[in-house]
């Protein structure tokens, strides 16, 4: 009947069973076998040389933060302190720039005070130029204040090399010695700093008396009486 298969000879069937092992050996062939990565395997052999591995390199990190960290705070003192000496060479230089212009002007202060002390106008007209000038002193005297200019009180005080010129020593009953007895210059101050030595007459103290004088002339008498 043609609806029935026709069974294969022993021939047949030996050659199709051939043909695919054949195939199926290919197969196996094409597909290479997937090896795990060797640094996996590697972990997976040896997990404590790994965790060795990875402390030392933590350690070499935390080595060169240290060190980076320390350059920068190295590097940011320097800066602060340029920072620091830059404002302090600044203020120094507007100290010594206003010592030096108002020093210019100290005379025209101390030609002023000379004239007030000196002269004793009488004379109507006299004294009004008087008052006139003696303003504009006053003016210039608030000015300097507002400056921090300040004139030194020095009579009755101790000599002080710091603050006073001596110009003149003489002996005072009335003095210690190394005591100002006269101011012959003001001297003044910018905001706690000299701005310029008073002129001062300074006590040698009390000079020899007369019993002390006379004490080494009855001594000679005496010796030549002797």
């Amino acid at each position: 009947m043609s609806g029935e298969a026709t069974p294969l000879s022993q021939e047949s069937a030996e050659t199709l069973n051939t043909a695919v092992e054949v195939e199926q050996s290919a197969t196996a062939d094409a597909v290479p076998e997937v090896e795990a990565p060797a640094t996996e395997a590697a972990a997976s052999a040896d997990p404590e040389q790994r965790v060795r591995e990875l402390e030392a390199e933590l350690e070499a990190l935390k080595a060169e933060h240290e060190t980076v960290r320390s350059q920068y705070m190295r590097i940011a003192a320097d800066f602060d302190n340029f920072r620091k000496r830059q404002s302090r060479d600044q203020d120094d230089l507007r100290v010594q720039i206003a010592c030096t212009t108002l020093s210019e002007i100290l005379p025209v202060v101390d030609n002023f005070e000379r004239a007030r002390q000196q002269l004793e106008p009488q004379a109507e007209e006299a004294q009004t130029i008087h008052r006139s000038y003696q303003g504009l002193y006053k003016q210039l005297v608030d000015v300097f204040k507002q400056l921090g200019v300040s004139p030194m009180r020095v009579e009755g005080e101790p000599f002080d090399p710091n603050l006073h010129e001596a110009v003149l020593r003489e002996p005072s009953d009335e003095h210690h010695e190394d005591v100002v007895i006269a101011e012959l210059q003001r001297g003044y101050h910018l905001n706690g700093r000299v701005l310029r030595h008073a002129l001062v007459k300074v006590s040698m103290g009390p000079g020899p008396s007369g019993g002390e004088t006379a004490a080494p002339a009855e001594s000679a008498q005496a010796e030549n009486e002797a």
